[in-house]
């Protein structure tokens, strides 16, 4: 059709990337959650406690058969870490966790190499 974009045209957004992120893993046989915000009187807002909690990932995977654990964080096409997010992740990773950020371009590659 004239005019119209070609899917991979698109970008895809950050809750793009996590919903390919998480069907995949459900796929592969990962367990996830992921905390929500919800919209208050003053804005969007996830209640955290905490000093890791503001920069805490967007997911965190478990899967017991190969007793792996997993934090994302997903970021959209010009996404970038905040200071926090950095903070938590270099923390993480300090304590031997495995912590990926996940980019529309790296969405393939971490499924197949990571998630499958």
């Amino acid at each position: 059709m004239a005019g119209a974009p070609e899917l991979a045209a698109i970008p895809l957004r950050e809750a793009d990337v996590q919903r390919l992120v998480t069907d995949a893993a459900e796929l592969f046989g990962w367990q996830w959650c992921h905390f929500r915000p919800a919209q208050t009187a003053h804005g969007w807002r996830t209640p955290v406690s905490g000093p890791l909690g503001a920069g805490w990932p967007d997911l965190v995977l478990v899967r017991v058969h190969d007793r792996r654990l997993l934090f994302v964080e997903c970021k959209g096409p010009n996404g970038r870490l905040t200071p926090e997010q950095g903070a938590v992740i270099d923390t993480l990773r300090a304590a031997g966790l495995d912590v990926r950020v996940v980019r529309p371009e790296d969405v393939d590659r971490f499924i197949d190499r990571v998630l499958r």
